[in-house]
């Protein structure tokens, strides 16, 4: 195993030993070092960490998070090796926060009735979406939260959501309109109904059961999106799934779209 390898196993451990989750920036952080081996290089430089961070080009929103997890591993190493560079905060641009969108209510309830038109028109995947981005809309949580929640976390009989170890780690409850609770129903006796015995743990899931993939989810909104007006072909910026937090506060769920 190598130096730099090593230093990755013990910064790893001691920030997880700290409380912190560290499993993104584990993952980052084990791609730099592969990066380094394959140039043969053993001391962290600031060329080798910016030409690093800024892979791939096209995703500029990344870069800086890919060089701060470098810049808090080289902090790390810098006791071990003297000639460690730790590059400095504001070497790459931040790019702006785009403005949310605010959706109205005709714009949800056209994405949510496209979304019923997705095939196969006797499968589950049109449902799945249908309600997930309904809920989406009506509570204001986050996408891998929806994605992430498991049948016990949807109490329906006391209209609550469990949200576990959200984005600072803690968990929280959140409370379901009654028209809410009705549409989350309708969508579990669905799965169960289509799934029987292959379904899992997931509340939302799969065309054939398991759990939802964020990429399949952000490529389903971007299609149905188009086709509403919402985006036009080829743009890559406008209305996104992670809007829906903006205003989610007094809309309520339809009970049944059927």
């Amino acid at each position: 195993m190598t130096t730099l390898r090593s230093a990755l196993d013990r910064y790893v451990n001691m920030r997880q030993g700290f409380g912190y989750k560290f499993q993104k920036q584990a993952r980052l952080l084990t791609n730099f070092v592969s990066f380094m081996e394959e140039r043969k290089a053993t001391t962290i430089t600031t060329k080798l960490a910016v030409t690093w961070a800024t892979q791939p080009p096209d995703r500029h929103a990344s870069w800086v998070l890919r060089l701060a997890a470098v810049r808090g591993f080289a902090r790390h190493v810098v006791n071990i090796d003297p000639g460690t560079e730790v590059p400095r905060a504001g070497i790459l641009p931040r790019l702006k926060r785009s403005k949310p969108y605010i959706y109205n209510d005709g714009e949800i309830e056209a994405l949510l009735k496209i979304a019923l038109a997705l095939p196969p028109a006797n499968g589950l995947q049109r449902w799945t979406y249908h309600y997930l981005f309904g809920l989406l809309a009506v509570t204001g949580i986050r996408v891998s939260e929806a994605m992430g929640l498991e049948r016990a976390d949807v109490d329906l009989k006391e209209g609550l959501l469990t949200i576990r170890e959200s984005k600072f780690g803690k968990s929280r409850h959140v409370p379901l309109h009654p028209m809410t609770r009705a549409a989350l129903r309708s969508y579990a006796k669905r799965r169960d109904a289509h799934l029987g015995s292959r379904c899992g743990t997931q509340f939302f899931v799969a065309a054939r059961g398991g759990r939802l993939h964020y990429s399949c989810v952000h490529s389903v909104f971007l299609r149905l999106s188009r086709e509403i007006g919402l985006r036009r072909p080829g743009d890559l910026s406008g209305p996104r799934i992670h809007d829906f937090r903006q205003n989610a506060e007094s809309r309520k769920m339809p009970s049944d779209a059927a």
